[in-house]
């Protein structure tokens, strides 16, 4: 009778647990079920820009940048690149993106500093870091994480997305033997040179690229910075002025920005969020690899058209670093935020320039 009991119970026993086996795999099967046959959701976002349309390296790579989005998460995120007009004005990118009339945006920071003083710290400073260093600063430093605070009460999330490289000093229509020759001088230079061009007596205009041309040689503008060889080709300023000045004091490097409305950016799962960071991170260093390859192409180019070279006269560049350094700390002490951005740059500068005296400045010198 025991026995009986007992296997009566045992069988009574497996037989619920097999019932909630059988409950469970129904249970997962169904939901596998859904999933299959419910499609996954596709988010189709704008991005603006403050570029011509297809603008080598700078237009081309947002372009790029949307296409290997597109490719690397499967269709589920696409973008739609505007160019500069299309959708709004090269100047108005920024607030497009923080007030969420579009997603994303592509264009360079100190274009905002009537809205974000702060921001020009991040496309360039005049005689500060180089692009490795920049890059460096951003990814491995405190760079990345002040810029993201500087864009936070806008509700934008900032990301680097290229860079130039180092640029030209600019185009000119008469030489500059010394700095008498910057009295009244109207130029195109946006940022932080272009408030030292102020400072030295130049009258600084800040004018969106697909305008300069035109200012150039109608007399609007005597000279104007843009970018180097591979843009400034493309825009045909040798054609509006004869003289092409180096180095570039006031864009060592140039950082590209993308512009990401933050509520976007916390909408996406988060393997798009991974795949919409590598996405730029991948774009940054498309670009540099771009302007490195073109410059030289393009330099040549310029030469046999019969485009004179100038050097800035030591004078002249000696008074810009003095500038430069006053403008910069007038800069930091605007906030608590600004001077802790310079001082954390300025600390690394120190830090890198030690190494870089052994290293690059060592092989370009004997090259």
């Amino acid at each position: 009778m025991k026995r009986r009991n007992l296997f009566g119970a045992a069988l009574a026993l497996c037989t619920a647990f097999m019932l909630s086996g059988c409950k469970e795999k129904a249970a997962v099967a169904a939901e596998t079920g859904a999933a299959a046959t419910e499609p996954s959701r596709v988010y189709h976002w704008k991005m603006v820009t403050a570029w011509p349309k297809n603008y080598p390296g700078l237009g081309t790579s947002a372009e790029r940048l949307a296409e290997r989005v597109t490719a690397m998460s499967g269709g589920r995120l696409t973008i739609k690149v505007y160019a500069a007009g299309e959708l709004v004005p090269a100047l108005e990118v920024f607030d497009s993106v923080s007030r969420g009339t579009v997603e994303l945006g592509h264009g360079a920071s100190y274009y905002w500093k009537g809205k974000v003083p702060t921001a020009q710290f991040f496309t360039s400073v005049p005689f500060g870091l180089s692009t490795l260093e920049m890059n460096a600063w951003l990814s491995k430093g405190d760079g990345l994480a002040l810029w993201q605070e500087a864009y936070a009460p806008f509700g934008v999330k900032p990301m680097a997305a290229g860079n130039s490289g180092m640029q030209m000093g600019g185009w000119f229509n008469k030489e500059i033997n010394g700095l008498a020759d910057l009295q009244g001088l109207k130029i195109r230079t946006p940022g932080l040179g272009g408030e030292v061009f102020s400072r030295l007596g130049a009258i600084s205009v800040n004018l969106p690229g697909g305008e300069v041309f035109t200012a150039l040689q109608t007399g609007a503008i005597d000279a104007t910075d843009w970018v180097s060889p591979y843009n400034d080709l493309a825009f045909g300023l040798h054609k509006a002025a004869r003289y092409y000045y180096y180095p570039a004091w006031q864009e060592p490097q140039a950082v590209i920005e993308l512009l990401v409305n933050q509520q976007a950016f916390d909408s996406l799962p988060e393997d798009l969020q991974a795949i919409l960071s590598e996405a730029v991170r991948a774009a940054n260093q498309d670009m540099l690899d771009d302007y490195v390859y073109h410059n030289a192409l393009a330099l040549q180019q310029l030469q046999e058209q019969g485009v004179e070279l100038k050097r800035f006269p030591d004078e002249v560049l000696q008074a810009m670093q003095r500038e430069s350094a006053q403008v910069l700390d007038e800069l930091a002490a605007q906030g608590e935020l600004n001077g802790r951005i310079w001082q954390s740059m300025r600390a690394f500068q120190q830090r890198a320039a030690a190494m870089h005296e052994l290293s690059e400045k060592e092989l370009y010198n004997w090259r």
